[in-house]
């Protein structure tokens, strides 16, 4: 597979994400295993495991709002709490919808 054909999923991934994929397959799926491997806990490596379902979700809807997709990029990586990102994809996605009133 060219990098061309990557989906665009997987082409936003870095290293360490495809890294832990690499690793979480070889292991079968075990989050036990993969604790061991990295030697942290279950919750840890579940931990992780969201995120990077977060991470992969975020890049199959790329070609959404590139403003929500960045207010989301942005919580992901603790840049960001979530309620304010929230608060602003909500506030944003009103006033395209038209319903700011302000003015």
């Amino acid at each position: 597979m060219t990098q061309e054909t990557l989906p665009e999923w997987l082409a936003a991934l870095d290293r360490e994400d495809l890294g832990f994929i690499r690793k979480f397959v070889l292991a079968s799926g075990s989050l036990k295993e993969m604790a061991k491997l990295y030697g942290v806990t279950y919750p840890t490596v579940r931990l992780r495991l969201d995120r990077l379902i977060q991470k992969i979700r975020l890049g199959e809807s790329a070609a959404a709002d590139p403003y929500v997709t960045l207010i989301k990029r942005l919580a992901m990586n603790d840049k960001l709490d979530f309620d304010t990102a929230k608060l602003l994809i909500g506030e944003y996605q009103k006033a395209q919808k038209g319903g700011n009133t302000d003015g």
